[in-house]
């Protein structure tokens, strides 16, 4: 049902984009929101001329939509007459799978922002850690995400293993189900310090504070690119909005925000 739903909504929305003409299509994770949202508004500002509109499934039922669009037996949509131009799923496992399907264009893939480990404390906390290392000095009980249930789990676990604390904590770890629930578990007192995802920490900018950035040591940061859809009904408006999401405007919206910019990520001038 999710996914007629999904095809009804971009095929409304599909007759709205032929009828005013430049618009741009872009199906993404909504855990990405805020940052598919930032990106798709600086590139408004920089093209007047162009309505970007986002339509939001997560990375299962993203999938099962695009497959129930490419698999018709109607055949109603066919090369340049699709609803969708960009698919923008939350990390590129997704998109490597829909490659393989040739549901997206292969090599039409960019990276445009990555997401890194940081360290926060209460805003409150007045006798904070200046860094990572000064963990293992026994003072601090640490939250992190649970490396069983999450990647961010797994990112924080390679993380304390590369740099020689994970012994130094083993009976210091507040183990919380994800990042938003090591923001709860120091908030509430549980934990003096955490270990999250920077763009969690930026947005509960008023109460906590980050106090060091992990380089992506030990770790893979989670990589997220966007991809051209097969059946994209405009491929230089594609081609355009994908190398403008590289670009210094839409690096400068999504720092803002919290997230890293890929060193695969093309940087220009503009």
């Amino acid at each position: 049902m999710r996914t007629l739903f999904g095809l009804a909504c971009m095929a409304m929305l599909a007759a709205d984009v032929w009828a005013a003409g430049r618009e741009l299509f872009i199906a993404a994770s909504p855990s990405l929101a805020d940052a598919v949202s930032a990106v798709a508004t600086a590139y408004e500002h920089a093209h007047p001329d162009v309505k970007v509109r986002i339509y939001f499934d997560d990375g299962l039922d993203l999938r099962r939509t695009i497959a129930a669009m490419e698999n018709n037996p109607q055949g109603k949509y066919f090369i340049g007459k699709g609803p969708i131009h960009l698919i923008a799923p939350g990390g590129d496992e997704l998109i490597v799978r829909l490659e393989q399907k040739y549901y997206v264009l292969p090599g039409t893939a960019r990276p445009y922002l990555e997401e890194r480990l940081v360290l926060i404390v209460p805003e409150a906390l007045v006798e904070a850690p200046k860094n990572f290392e000064a963990l293992g000095t026994g003072r601090y009980r640490v939250a992190v995400a649970d490396p069983g249930q999450t990647q961010t789990g797994k990112m924080t676990a390679g993380l304390l293993r590369s740099m020689g604390l994970t012994d130094l904590l083993r009976d210091k770890l507040d183990t919380a189900i994800d990042s938003h629930g090591v923001l709860d578990h120091v908030l509430s007192g549980q934990a003096d310090v955490g270990i999250a995802l920077a763009r969690d920490a930026v947005k509960e900018r008023q109460r906590v504070r980050i106090v060091a950035a992990a380089e992506p040591k030990g770790y893979q940061p989670v990589i997220h690119s966007m991809a051209m859809e097969r059946y994209c009904p405009d491929r230089d408006l594609c081609r355009d909005f994908l190398a403008f999401i590289q670009s210094r405007d839409a690096q400068r919206a999504l720092t803002q925000l919290g997230y890293s910019v890929p060193d695969s990520a093309v940087k220009d001038t503009r």
